[in-house]
């Protein structure tokens, strides 16, 4: 922020070099900034001009010389909406200190004689610009008058803050010629600007790391109790083959039965659901036992994309590590790479930079008018040539991606002759690249029983041959037509494709 010896030097050059200028035009960028184009005046010819920036930034609230224009939003803000039809075309007639204090006063004449003052008050944390009508009546803030005064109101005459004046201190410019004196202070203050923009980012991208890891770390104790859960599929397997064999001695409603284990002697003890009957609870042991099973393969297979993961958090970790401080533009190239972006859009949409790209909504899956339930709903992959590889989750989002979400020239992915997930590879105009075909691939052996093999056939249809029968289980489709790809792995591009995981 401007000293008080400052503030009174930028009046006094203001006052003597630009008295008489004409308002062309004015722009409010946002991030509590008005930009002013002036041109002609007493001194200077109506082609010569000053693009000047008044700033009431708490930490860099200053009064500076631009050295191109900014630019202004696609709908003006709501102080610039204000102002323009007041302002614009008027003449500045004097800019003054007042109040012996950090408040430079810019005082406008329209051609109907009608005068209009912007007023700069610098007060660190309560900076704020005032537009003061009609003998000094407030008629607008750029800030409310409850953080900045709560002693004003709008519609009131203005008063000057109580207290003693701020000490006036030095002149950290006084070297500097009049005529240059507006364009150091913005040189000064904008390099100020850029060291805290990326001291933010900095930190913005080491929370947003921080925040994944954590969010990783209890996906992976979820799924390591789901891993765990396979443990029990041998027992429910094990008590569902005593009870085939010991039907007979199940009562009606009971809730237990004792049967011999014909191979150890022993006696075991086998929990029953006392609304079914000895059959329904059979096909219960039985099923809770795939179930586990189940759950503890799919855990498996996550946890090695989670650990994937990991690792990528960690290498851009380690190149955040060894950006030099100041290297503003490294720093904000690792922040407009796509993995990392996706990163601070989820966890900070609202700390992005200022004019960074506005972060992308979160994507709803509906159909129809339905919002599609989490189950339901594909993982996402982020391909070769931009293209987006969508893999189900379970059967019944098998179904959904591949009978309900899938275009008809997007093409299908399935390990053939063995259960696994179904993958979908979005197509757009034109044949898409063989390396995302390969990664598609990838995935469907990945997402399969034989995750593990070195080389795998994969069939590949586009979605139009594709066809459910009617009644048939979840998960089950025909293929129609297509052709198979002969897949040799290849760990790199599985890292890679794994890695491209979209986070919605």
């Amino acid at each position: 922020m401007l000293s008080l010896a400052e503030l009174e030097r930028a009046a006094r050059v203001l006052d003597a070099e630009w008295r008489g200028a004409r308002l062309d035009k004015l722009v409010e960028p946002g991030n509590s900034e008005l930009v002013l184009h002036l041109s002609g005046g007493e001194v200077h010819g109506p082609k010569e001009g000053l693009l000047l920036l008044l700033s009431w930034r708490p930490k860099f609230g200053r009064v500076s010389a631009l050295p191109r224009p900014r630019r202004a939003p696609d709908r003006p803000l709501a102080l610039a909406q204000y102002l323009k039809p007041r302002l614009e075309a008027s003449r500045l007639r004097e800019v003054a200190l007042r109040g012996g204090d950090r408040q430079l006063v810019f005082r406008f004449e329209a051609r109907d004689g009608a005068r209009l003052e912007l007023l700069l008050s610098l007060m660190g944390a309560r900076s704020n610009l005032y537009v003061l009508e009609q003998g000094e009546v407030i008629a607008r803030t750029a800030r409310s008058l409850s953080d900045t005064r709560r002693d004003l109101e709008l519609g009131a005459v203005w008063r000057d803050p109580e207290g003693a004046p701020a000490p006036k201190r030095e002149d950290r410019f006084a070297e500097v010629e009049d005529s240059e004196f507006l364009t150091a202070i913005q040189l000064e203050y904008a390099q100020q600007e850029d060291r805290e923009q990326e001291d933010r980012l900095r930190h913005q991208l080491a929370q947003a790391l921080k925040k994944q890891r954590a969010a990783l770390d209890r996906k992976a104790r979820a799924m390591a109790r789901d891993a765990e859960a396979g443990a029990e599929a041998p027992k429910f397997e094990r008590w569902g083959e005593l009870l085939k064999g010991n039907m007979k001695r199940v009562g009606k409603n009971a809730s237990q039965v004792l049967v011999e284990d014909f191979e150890t002697g022993a006696t075991v003890e086998i929990p029953l659901d006392p609304k079914l009957d000895a059959a329904g609870n059979m096909d219960l042991l039985f099923k809770r036992a795939r179930k586990s099973m189940k759950k503890a393969v799919r855990a498996s297979q996550d946890l090695e994309a989670l650990e994937e993961r990991r690792r990528v958090l960690d290498r851009i970790q380690g190149e955040l590590d060894v950006i030099a401080e100041e290297d503003e533009e490294a720093l904000r190239a690792l922040a407009e790479r796509s993995d990392v972006a996706r990163l601070l859009d989820r966890y900070l949409p609202k700390a992005r930079a200022a004019g960074a790209p506005p972060a992308k909504p979160r994507k709803v899956w509906k159909l129809g008018k339905r919002e599609l339930p989490t189950r339901l709903v594909p993982k996402r992959y982020m391909a070769t040539g931009g293209l987006e590889i969508w893999v189900g989750k379970n059967d019944s989002g098998n179904d959904m991606l591949t009978t309900r979400l899938a275009r008809g020239r997007d093409l299908f992915f399935h390990l053939e002759g063995w259960p696994g997930s179904h993958v979908i590879l979005r197509v757009e105009k034109g044949e898409p690249p063989q390396e995302a075909l390969l990664e598609a691939a990838e995935l469907a052996v990945q997402f399969s029983k034989q995750k593990n093999a070195s080389r795998a056939p994969v069939h590949v249809a586009e979605c139009k041959d594709i066809s459910k029968p009617k009644g048939a289980k979840p998960g089950l489709v025909y293929v129609h037509r297509g052709r198979t790809i002969q897949l040799r792995r290849e760990p790199e591009r599985l890292k890679r494709i794994t890695a491209a995981r979209i986070d919605d």
